[in-house]
């Protein structure tokens, strides 16, 4: 895809017609997915040149609406990858609690053992150019809360190391991966092993901050 991105812009205007062409091959590798992002994709695909501009740039500008648009970070994450890899941030306003790098948001935590402490450091890792920055071990990424009865956690047995950490201020969540546990485990495998969190997540009423690579 970087080939077909052509000479990269930091500047999503700039960026809009080479990633509108690129996107056909991200929209159906996504009709292969679960039935509902399937649908989305198709549907997607049949978007004028005038929708799917606008599409890109609703999920830019960081409105509300635009945390549920797996489509548009999964067409816009090769561009902001190479960005990164080559140090040159995006031009795109800066959000509280979003990555210092490119403003998206995170789609997982990690927590690993901090050298001279006897605690983990908590990093988020960013859904659109994978970096991670460090955060509150006890702060909610969606909203800030920072009342530890109001951030509850929970896991699977048979997978300790991977929990939700939850919000009931705002109702949505990240995934985490205690590596101080384990080291071993890989952010995107064990996301995809572990739906039956979200699924359970959802059912009990909380939102997935960013979705995972499932689009859940």
């Amino acid at each position: 895809m970087a080939r077909m991105l052509g000479s990269v812009s930091p500047s999503l205007e700039e960026m809009l017609d080479p990633l509108l062409r690129a996107a056909p091959a991200v929209l159906r590798q996504a009709e292969g997915g679960p039935p509902a992002l399937a649908e989305v994709a198709r549907m997607r695909l049949d978007d004028d040149p005038d929708t799917a501009r606008s599409r890109l740039r609703i999920y830019w500008d960081g409105g509300p609406e635009a945390r549920e648009d797996y489509l548009s970070r999964a067409i816009l994450q090769p561009w902001v990858r190479i960005l990164a890899a080559e140090h040159r941030p995006p031009d795109r306003p800066r959000r509280e609690g979003a990555c210092p790098f490119c403003s998206g948001l995170p789609w997982m935590v990690t927590r690993r053992t901090e050298q001279d402490s006897h605690g983990a450091q908590r990093n988020l890792c960013c859904a659109l150019c994978g970096g991670e920055w460090p955060f509150s071990r006890i702060r909610c990424p969606g909203c800030g809360e920072a009342d530890p009865e109001k951030l509850p956690n929970f896991h699977d047995e048979t997978r300790s190391a991977v929990r939700i950490e939850a919000c009931d201020t705002c109702k949505r969540y990240v995934k985490s991966i205690d590596l101080t546990l384990d080291a071993r485990p890989i952010a995107e495998v064990d996301d995809l092993a572990t739906l039956a969190l979200d699924l359970w997540a959802q059912d009990e009423g909380y939102t997935r901050l960013e979705p995972g690579l499932a689009g859940i």
